[in-house]
């Protein structure tokens, strides 16, 4: 009688997950205590790139010709999830995951797992965010690259700077030799124009004598 009673509660909770997770945009796996797949979502299928007739009632670390025997997954389901509880069952939440598949290639993948001791199932959600990982490589080499080329324009603008600070000082420089030639010019010009018969005393007198 307890037995029914658990089966149909399973059969139950079976059939609700599996009409939320079949609109749900992530792919979805739901696994009884022994990690085999009692259902999986139509964006694992597509995702993932396996059939449906091998992936029903199989181990999950059999899956893709054993491509789901994930140390990190094995993990995560066989030591962590049981031990974390929380309320309303035990939950494993944004467990990062990177997995080379030899269909698919590389994929990183982003692990939410619910173990639902009441009915012996285990929920597993696998987000791929691949794409959003590599754009997140790309923009922080794109964002290095930039500040390598701004350091570079940075220290060409420095360098800049500084020759035009020298060549500043050159031509203060030679301004203020420029006034002091003028300077002594000027010095140079007095004497001889004293004595050239026209402005000093000595042309006065000249002139004086002549009138007397």
């Amino acid at each position: 009688m307890e037995n029914n009673k658990l089966k149909n509660s399973r059969e139950q909770a079976l059939h609700y997950i599996k009409t939320l997770v079949d609109v749900a945009r992530e792919s979805f796996l739901i696994l009884d205590a022994n990690f085999r797949v009692l259902e999986a979502n139509p964006v694992f299928y597509e995702t993932f790139q396996v059939l449906q007739e091998k992936t029903m009632n199989a181990f999950l670390y059999d899956l893709g010709n054993g491509q789901w025997n994930i140390p990190e997954l094995r993990k995560l389901l066989e030591e962590v999830l049981p031990t974390t509880t929380t309320t309303g069952g035990k939950v494993i939440k944004n467990y990062e995951v990177t997995h080379v598949f030899e269909t698919i290639g590389q994929k990183t993948m982003l692990l939410n797992a619910r173990q639902i001791d009441s009915v012996q199932l285990i929920i597993l959600a696998i987000e791929d965010i691949t794409d959003k990982k590599n754009l997140e490589v790309k923009l922080t080499e794109y964002t290095k690259g930039l500040e390598v080329k701004v350091a570079e324009r940075t220290k060409e603008l420095a360098e800049r700077v500084k020759e035009l600070e020298i060549l500043n000082k050159s031509m203060m420089g030679r301004e203020l030799k420029m006034v002091e030639l003028k300077k002594e010019i000027e010095k140079l010009r007095k004497p001889v124009l004293n004595g050239n018969g026209h402005n000093g005393k000595k042309n006065g007198n000249h002139e004086n004598g002549h009138k007397k």
